[in-house]
Protein backbone atom coordinates (compact mmCIF):
# COMPACT_ATOMS: atom_id res chain seq x y z
CA UNK A 1 0.00 0.00 0.00
CA UNK A 2 1.38 3.39 -0.98
CA UNK A 3 1.84 5.71 1.98
CA UNK A 4 0.14 9.12 1.67
CA UNK A 5 2.24 12.24 1.24
CA UNK A 6 2.46 13.65 4.80
CA UNK A 7 3.05 17.34 3.88
CA UNK A 8 0.16 17.15 1.43
CA UNK A 9 -2.12 15.67 4.11
CA UNK A 10 -1.14 18.40 6.55
CA UNK A 11 -1.88 21.10 3.99
CA UNK A 12 -5.21 19.47 3.11
CA UNK A 13 -6.16 19.28 6.79
CA UNK A 14 -5.23 22.91 7.31
CA UNK A 15 -7.16 24.07 4.25
CA UNK A 16 -10.15 21.91 5.23
CA UNK A 17 -10.13 23.39 8.72
CA UNK A 18 -10.13 26.92 7.35
CA UNK A 19 -12.77 26.05 4.78
CA UNK A 20 -15.06 24.79 7.55
CA UNK A 21 -14.44 27.97 9.54
CA UNK A 22 -14.91 30.31 6.61
CA UNK A 23 -18.11 28.73 5.25
CA UNK A 24 -20.48 30.26 7.82
CA UNK A 25 -18.51 33.52 7.56
CA UNK A 26 -19.12 33.70 3.82
CA UNK A 27 -22.74 32.55 4.01
CA UNK A 28 -23.61 34.96 6.80
CA UNK A 29 -21.78 37.81 5.10
CA UNK A 30 -23.63 37.20 1.85
CA UNK A 31 -27.15 36.78 3.19
CA UNK A 32 -27.27 39.13 6.17
CA UNK A 33 -28.82 42.41 4.98
CA UNK A 34 -27.31 45.78 5.84
CA UNK A 35 -29.24 47.35 8.69
CA UNK A 36 -30.35 50.74 7.37
CA UNK A 37 -31.49 51.78 10.85
CA UNK A 38 -34.67 53.28 12.24
CA UNK A 39 -33.73 56.92 11.65
CA UNK A 40 -33.81 58.46 8.15
CA UNK A 41 -30.26 59.23 7.14
CA UNK A 42 -31.16 62.82 6.24
CA UNK A 43 -32.10 63.39 9.90
CA UNK A 44 -28.62 62.40 11.09
CA UNK A 45 -27.00 65.22 9.10
CA UNK A 46 -29.69 67.89 9.54
CA UNK A 47 -28.18 69.68 12.61
CA UNK A 48 -25.97 72.68 11.91
CA UNK A 49 -22.89 71.07 13.43
CA UNK A 50 -23.02 68.48 10.65
CA UNK A 51 -22.76 71.36 8.16
CA UNK A 52 -20.18 73.76 9.64
CA UNK A 53 -19.85 77.20 8.12
CA UNK A 54 -16.60 78.83 7.04
CA UNK A 55 -16.76 80.91 10.22
CA UNK A 56 -16.53 77.82 12.43
CA UNK A 57 -12.97 77.07 13.54
CA UNK A 58 -11.74 73.72 14.88
CA UNK A 59 -9.09 73.71 17.61
CA UNK A 60 -6.15 71.97 15.93
CA UNK A 61 -4.22 71.71 19.21
CA UNK A 62 -7.03 69.73 20.81
CA UNK A 63 -7.66 67.64 17.67
CA UNK A 64 -4.30 67.33 15.90
CA UNK A 65 -5.18 64.76 13.21
CA UNK A 66 -7.08 65.29 9.97
CA UNK A 67 -9.77 63.04 8.54
CA UNK A 68 -11.72 62.75 5.31
CA UNK A 69 -14.72 60.45 5.31
CA UNK A 70 -17.56 59.07 3.24
CA UNK A 71 -19.17 57.62 6.38
CA UNK A 72 -22.54 58.98 7.47
CA UNK A 73 -22.13 61.26 10.50
CA UNK A 74 -24.54 61.12 13.40
CA UNK A 75 -25.06 64.68 14.62
CA UNK A 76 -28.10 63.82 16.73
CA UNK A 77 -26.13 62.37 19.64
CA UNK A 78 -24.33 64.38 22.33
CA UNK A 79 -21.00 63.76 20.57
CA UNK A 80 -20.73 63.52 16.78
CA UNK A 81 -19.95 60.01 15.63
CA UNK A 82 -19.34 58.39 12.25
CA UNK A 83 -21.53 55.44 11.36
CA UNK A 84 -20.98 52.48 9.01
CA UNK A 85 -23.47 53.75 6.41
CA UNK A 86 -22.57 55.50 3.17
CA UNK A 87 -22.91 59.28 3.31
CA UNK A 88 -24.46 61.67 0.81
CA UNK A 89 -21.14 63.53 0.43
CA UNK A 90 -17.52 63.50 1.50
CA UNK A 91 -16.89 65.39 4.73
CA UNK A 92 -13.78 66.79 6.41
CA UNK A 93 -12.77 67.11 10.03
CA UNK A 94 -10.22 66.88 12.82
CA UNK A 95 -9.85 64.31 15.58
CA UNK A 96 -7.71 63.26 18.52
CA UNK A 97 -6.54 59.88 19.74
CA UNK A 98 -8.64 57.78 22.15
CA UNK A 99 -9.63 59.50 25.39
CA UNK A 100 -11.58 58.51 28.48
CA UNK A 101 -14.63 60.75 28.77
CA UNK A 102 -16.64 60.77 32.00
CA UNK A 103 -20.25 61.94 32.10
CA UNK A 104 -21.95 62.23 35.44
CA UNK A 105 -21.85 59.13 37.61
CA UNK A 106 -21.25 56.77 34.69
CA UNK A 107 -17.92 55.02 34.14
CA UNK A 108 -15.49 56.77 31.76
CA UNK A 109 -16.03 55.87 28.11
CA UNK A 110 -13.13 55.45 25.71
CA UNK A 111 -13.96 57.59 22.71
CA UNK A 112 -12.52 59.51 19.75
CA UNK A 113 -13.06 63.29 20.02
CA UNK A 114 -13.87 64.69 16.58
CA UNK A 115 -15.28 67.77 14.91
CA UNK A 116 -16.43 68.34 11.36
CA UNK A 117 -14.89 71.26 9.49
CA UNK A 118 -15.78 73.41 6.52
CA UNK A 119 -13.77 72.14 3.52
CA UNK A 120 -12.19 75.55 2.90
CA UNK A 121 -10.92 75.78 6.48
CA UNK A 122 -9.79 72.17 6.46
CA UNK A 123 -7.65 72.59 3.36
CA UNK A 124 -6.22 75.87 4.68
CA UNK A 125 -5.19 74.25 7.98
CA UNK A 126 -3.68 71.30 6.14
CA UNK A 127 -1.77 73.61 3.81
CA UNK A 128 -0.34 75.59 6.74
CA UNK A 129 0.92 72.44 8.45
CA UNK A 130 2.41 71.05 5.25
CA UNK A 131 4.34 74.27 4.59
CA UNK A 132 5.78 74.05 8.11
CA UNK A 133 6.79 70.41 7.45
CA UNK A 134 8.51 71.00 4.08
CA UNK A 135 5.51 69.69 2.18
CA UNK A 136 5.38 66.20 3.72
CA UNK A 137 2.08 64.53 4.58
CA UNK A 138 1.09 61.00 5.59
CA UNK A 139 -2.21 59.63 4.28
CA UNK A 140 -3.56 56.47 5.93
CA UNK A 141 -6.33 54.29 4.45
CA UNK A 142 -7.68 51.54 6.70
CA UNK A 143 -8.88 48.09 5.72
CA UNK A 144 -11.70 45.64 6.36
CA UNK A 145 -13.60 45.32 9.63
CA UNK A 146 -12.85 48.81 10.94
CA UNK A 147 -14.95 51.39 12.72
CA UNK A 148 -13.98 55.05 12.88
CA UNK A 149 -12.88 54.39 16.46
CA UNK A 150 -10.53 51.52 15.60
CA UNK A 151 -9.00 53.19 12.53
CA UNK A 152 -8.52 56.46 14.45
CA UNK A 153 -6.85 54.54 17.27
CA UNK A 154 -4.47 53.02 14.71
CA UNK A 155 -3.84 56.44 13.15
CA UNK A 156 -2.84 57.84 16.54
CA UNK A 157 -0.53 54.86 17.06
CA UNK A 158 1.07 55.40 13.65
CA UNK A 159 1.74 59.02 14.65
CA UNK A 160 3.34 58.02 17.97
CA UNK A 161 5.32 55.17 16.41
CA UNK A 162 6.76 57.04 13.44
CA UNK A 163 7.14 60.49 14.94
CA UNK A 164 6.03 61.83 11.57
CA UNK A 165 6.60 65.59 11.59
CA UNK A 166 4.01 66.57 8.99
CA UNK A 167 0.22 66.39 9.11
CA UNK A 168 -1.41 62.96 9.24
CA UNK A 169 -4.68 62.32 7.41
CA UNK A 170 -6.98 59.37 7.90
CA UNK A 171 -9.30 58.52 5.00
CA UNK A 172 -12.24 56.65 6.50
CA UNK A 173 -14.55 54.73 4.16
CA UNK A 174 -17.71 52.95 5.40
CA UNK A 175 -16.34 49.63 6.58
CA UNK A 176 -18.92 47.82 8.68
CA UNK A 177 -16.51 46.95 11.48
CA UNK A 178 -17.93 43.43 11.63
CA UNK A 179 -16.38 40.01 10.99
CA UNK A 180 -19.31 38.76 8.90
CA UNK A 181 -19.56 41.82 6.65
CA UNK A 182 -16.59 41.29 4.34
CA UNK A 183 -18.74 41.30 1.16
CA UNK A 184 -20.39 44.54 2.30
CA UNK A 185 -17.00 46.08 2.97
CA UNK A 186 -15.87 45.11 -0.53
CA UNK A 187 -18.96 46.74 -2.02
CA UNK A 188 -18.50 49.95 -0.03
CA UNK A 189 -14.80 50.08 -0.85
CA UNK A 190 -15.50 49.90 -4.60
CA UNK A 191 -18.36 52.40 -4.24
CA UNK A 192 -15.97 54.86 -2.57
CA UNK A 193 -13.24 54.74 -5.20
CA UNK A 194 -14.56 57.82 -7.01
CA UNK A 195 -14.56 59.84 -3.77
CA UNK A 196 -11.08 58.76 -2.79
CA UNK A 197 -9.46 59.36 -6.15
CA UNK A 198 -10.90 62.90 -6.30
CA UNK A 199 -9.48 63.63 -2.87
CA UNK A 200 -6.09 62.12 -3.73
CA UNK A 201 -5.98 64.17 -6.92
CA UNK A 202 -6.65 67.37 -4.99
CA UNK A 203 -4.03 66.54 -2.37
CA UNK A 204 -1.40 65.72 -5.00
CA UNK A 205 -2.01 69.02 -6.80
CA UNK A 206 -1.88 71.20 -3.69
CA UNK A 207 1.00 73.67 -4.26
CA UNK A 208 2.49 72.95 -0.84
CA UNK A 209 2.58 69.16 -1.39
CA UNK A 210 6.11 67.90 -1.90
CA UNK A 211 5.87 64.31 -0.64
CA UNK A 212 2.89 62.08 0.14
CA UNK A 213 3.59 58.99 2.20
CA UNK A 214 0.62 56.81 1.22
CA UNK A 215 -0.09 53.99 3.68
CA UNK A 216 -2.84 51.41 3.33
CA UNK A 217 -3.77 48.33 5.31
CA UNK A 218 -5.51 45.17 4.10
CA UNK A 219 -8.54 45.89 1.87
CA UNK A 220 -7.59 49.56 1.81
CA UNK A 221 -4.90 48.72 -0.77
CA UNK A 222 -7.66 47.88 -3.24
CA UNK A 223 -9.01 51.38 -2.82
CA UNK A 224 -5.60 53.04 -3.00
CA UNK A 225 -3.96 51.37 -6.01
CA UNK A 226 -6.57 51.99 -8.75
CA UNK A 227 -7.11 55.51 -7.42
CA UNK A 228 -3.38 56.19 -7.60
CA UNK A 229 -3.33 54.82 -11.13
CA UNK A 230 -6.18 57.20 -12.01
CA UNK A 231 -4.33 60.19 -10.54
CA UNK A 232 -1.18 59.21 -12.45
CA UNK A 233 -3.12 59.33 -15.72
CA UNK A 234 -5.15 62.46 -15.05
CA UNK A 235 -3.22 64.87 -12.84
CA UNK A 236 -3.30 68.27 -14.53
CA UNK A 237 0.40 69.08 -14.26
CA UNK A 238 1.36 65.70 -15.70
CA UNK A 239 3.49 64.74 -12.70
CA UNK A 240 2.15 62.81 -9.73
CA UNK A 241 5.56 61.80 -8.38
CA UNK A 242 4.83 63.67 -5.13
CA UNK A 243 3.01 60.43 -4.22
CA UNK A 244 6.38 58.83 -3.80
CA UNK A 245 6.48 56.52 -0.78
CA UNK A 246 3.69 53.91 -0.99
CA UNK A 247 3.40 51.36 1.81
CA UNK A 248 1.03 48.39 1.56
CA UNK A 249 0.63 46.58 4.87
CA UNK A 250 -0.93 43.11 4.48
CA UNK A 251 -2.52 44.10 1.14
CA UNK A 252 -5.68 42.18 0.22
CA UNK A 253 -4.95 42.57 -3.49
CA UNK A 254 -4.85 40.01 -6.31
CA UNK A 255 -1.15 39.38 -6.89
CA UNK A 256 -1.48 38.71 -10.62
CA UNK A 257 -3.61 41.81 -11.11
CA UNK A 258 -0.96 43.84 -9.30
CA UNK A 259 1.82 42.44 -11.47
CA UNK A 260 0.01 42.78 -14.79
CA UNK A 261 -1.90 46.04 -14.55
CA UNK A 262 -1.26 48.08 -11.45
CA UNK A 263 2.52 47.90 -11.01
CA UNK A 264 3.16 48.67 -14.68
CA UNK A 265 1.37 52.03 -14.48
CA UNK A 266 2.18 53.07 -10.92
CA UNK A 267 5.81 51.97 -11.12
CA UNK A 268 6.53 53.27 -14.58
CA UNK A 269 10.12 54.08 -15.56
CA UNK A 270 9.58 57.85 -15.22
CA UNK A 271 7.91 57.67 -11.83
CA UNK A 272 10.52 55.33 -10.36
CA UNK A 273 13.24 57.70 -11.57
CA UNK A 274 11.36 60.43 -9.68
CA UNK A 275 11.67 58.33 -6.49
CA UNK A 276 8.33 56.49 -6.61
CA UNK A 277 8.53 53.14 -4.78
CA UNK A 278 6.26 50.59 -3.14
CA UNK A 279 6.99 48.60 0.02
CA UNK A 280 4.81 45.55 0.73
CA UNK A 281 4.60 43.84 4.12
CA UNK A 282 3.54 40.21 3.66
CA UNK A 283 3.22 37.12 5.87
CA UNK A 284 2.44 33.46 5.27
CA UNK A 285 0.95 33.43 8.79
CA UNK A 286 -1.68 36.02 7.91
CA UNK A 287 -4.92 34.16 8.66
CA UNK A 288 -7.15 36.96 7.39
CA UNK A 289 -5.50 36.90 3.97
CA UNK A 290 -5.51 33.11 3.99
CA UNK A 291 -9.31 33.28 4.15
CA UNK A 292 -9.36 35.96 1.45
CA UNK A 293 -7.16 33.74 -0.70
CA UNK A 294 -9.66 30.88 -0.32
CA UNK A 295 -12.62 33.20 -0.89
CA UNK A 296 -11.26 34.76 -4.09
CA UNK A 297 -9.48 31.66 -5.40
CA UNK A 298 -6.28 33.51 -6.34
CA UNK A 299 -3.18 34.64 -4.41
CA UNK A 300 -3.16 37.81 -2.30
CA UNK A 301 -0.25 40.23 -2.55
CA UNK A 302 0.22 40.18 1.23
CA UNK A 303 -0.01 36.39 1.54
CA UNK A 304 2.84 34.67 -0.35
CA UNK A 305 1.35 31.21 -0.72
CA UNK A 306 2.33 29.56 -4.00
CA UNK A 307 -0.51 29.24 -6.48
CA UNK A 308 1.60 27.23 -8.91
CA UNK A 309 2.35 23.76 -7.45
CA UNK A 310 5.34 23.34 -9.78
CA UNK A 311 6.87 26.59 -8.51
CA UNK A 312 6.34 25.38 -4.94
CA UNK A 313 8.01 22.05 -5.79
CA UNK A 314 11.01 23.85 -7.29
CA UNK A 315 11.42 25.96 -4.16
CA UNK A 316 11.19 22.89 -1.96
CA UNK A 317 13.74 21.06 -4.10
CA UNK A 318 16.14 23.96 -3.59
CA UNK A 319 15.67 23.98 0.18
CA UNK A 320 13.73 27.24 0.11
CA UNK A 321 10.46 28.13 1.84
CA UNK A 322 7.42 27.55 -0.34
CA UNK A 323 6.61 31.23 -0.69
CA UNK A 324 5.83 33.00 -3.94
CA UNK A 325 5.95 36.77 -4.26
CA UNK A 326 4.93 39.38 -6.80
CA UNK A 327 7.66 39.88 -9.38
CA UNK A 328 9.71 43.04 -9.62
CA UNK A 329 8.82 45.04 -12.78
CA UNK A 330 11.33 44.09 -15.48
CA UNK A 331 11.33 47.49 -17.15
CA UNK A 332 12.89 49.11 -14.04
CA UNK A 333 15.98 46.89 -14.05
CA UNK A 334 18.08 49.55 -15.79
CA UNK A 335 17.27 52.08 -13.08
CA UNK A 336 19.54 52.13 -10.07
CA UNK A 337 16.52 52.24 -7.76
CA UNK A 338 14.26 49.50 -6.42
CA UNK A 339 10.69 50.07 -7.52
CA UNK A 340 9.12 47.28 -5.46
CA UNK A 341 10.32 45.90 -2.14
CA UNK A 342 8.57 43.02 -0.37
CA UNK A 343 9.29 42.44 3.32
CA UNK A 344 8.30 38.99 4.59
CA UNK A 345 7.28 39.28 8.25
CA UNK A 346 6.25 35.63 8.74
CA UNK A 347 8.98 34.87 11.28
CA UNK A 348 8.07 37.89 13.40
CA UNK A 349 4.28 37.59 13.16
CA UNK A 350 2.19 38.47 16.22
CA UNK A 351 -1.46 38.71 17.16
CA UNK A 352 -4.36 36.31 16.69
CA UNK A 353 -4.49 36.76 12.92
CA UNK A 354 -0.99 37.98 11.99
CA UNK A 355 -2.71 40.64 9.91
CA UNK A 356 -1.30 43.80 11.55
CA UNK A 357 2.36 42.99 12.17
CA UNK A 358 3.42 46.54 11.31
CA UNK A 359 1.66 47.74 14.48
CA UNK A 360 2.17 44.72 16.75
CA UNK A 361 5.63 43.19 16.19
CA UNK A 362 8.70 45.09 17.37
CA UNK A 363 10.97 44.07 14.43
CA UNK A 364 8.29 44.99 11.91
CA UNK A 365 7.51 48.26 13.69
CA UNK A 366 11.18 49.25 13.51
CA UNK A 367 11.32 48.47 9.80
CA UNK A 368 8.04 50.29 9.17
CA UNK A 369 9.24 53.45 10.94
CA UNK A 370 12.40 53.49 8.85
CA UNK A 371 10.44 53.11 5.60
CA UNK A 372 8.02 55.90 6.51
CA UNK A 373 10.99 58.16 7.13
CA UNK A 374 12.53 57.40 3.74
CA UNK A 375 15.04 54.62 4.47
CA UNK A 376 15.20 52.29 1.47
CA UNK A 377 17.20 49.54 3.21
CA UNK A 378 16.59 49.47 6.97
CA UNK A 379 18.87 47.41 9.18
CA UNK A 380 17.71 43.97 10.26
CA UNK A 381 16.48 42.64 6.90
CA UNK A 382 17.82 39.39 5.52
CA UNK A 383 18.28 39.00 1.76
CA UNK A 384 16.64 36.18 -0.20
CA UNK A 385 17.23 34.59 -3.60
CA UNK A 386 15.10 37.42 -5.04
CA UNK A 387 16.71 40.87 -5.15
CA UNK A 388 13.51 42.68 -4.17
CA UNK A 389 12.36 40.34 -1.37
CA UNK A 390 13.69 40.46 2.19
CA UNK A 391 12.88 38.53 5.36
CA UNK A 392 12.74 39.86 8.89
CA UNK A 393 14.37 37.07 10.94
CA UNK A 394 12.80 35.85 14.19
CA UNK A 395 13.73 37.42 17.51
CA UNK A 396 16.84 35.62 18.84
CA UNK A 397 16.28 33.13 21.63
CA UNK A 398 16.61 34.72 25.03
CA UNK A 399 15.55 38.15 23.85
CA UNK A 400 12.12 39.36 24.91
CA UNK A 401 11.42 42.73 23.31
CA UNK A 402 8.62 44.83 24.76
CA UNK A 403 6.50 44.80 21.62
CA UNK A 404 3.85 47.10 23.08
CA UNK A 405 6.38 49.72 24.12
CA UNK A 406 8.45 49.51 20.93
CA UNK A 407 5.34 49.77 18.77
CA UNK A 408 4.00 52.51 21.05
CA UNK A 409 0.58 51.01 21.52
CA UNK A 410 -0.09 53.42 24.40
CA UNK A 411 0.90 56.95 25.33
Amino acid sequence: MKMPNLPMLKRFASQTKWSILVLPWLVAGCVTPVDYGKIPHADYVAPDRCNPSAAAVVDGNDKPFFFVTSRLPNCLSEDISLLHHRADQVRYGRFAGPRDVKRGSKKPTNTIPLALAHPQNWWKSLDDQMVAADGRVLLYVHGYRETFYTSSRDTAQIARLTGFAGPIIQYSWPSQGALLKYPVDESNMYWDERNFRKFLMQLAQLPSTKEIVLLSHSLGARLVLPSLEYVDRNVSNGDSSVISNIILASPDVDTQDFERDIAEEILSDRRVRNDRRITVYASIKDRALSLSNDFHGYPRLGYPRCFDPFEAADLRANNRPERCYAAHPEYTEEIDKTALTIVDTSATSRGRTGHSNYLLSAPVCRDFVAVVNGDRMPEGRKATHLDHVFILPPVPKGEKPDHLALCRRTE
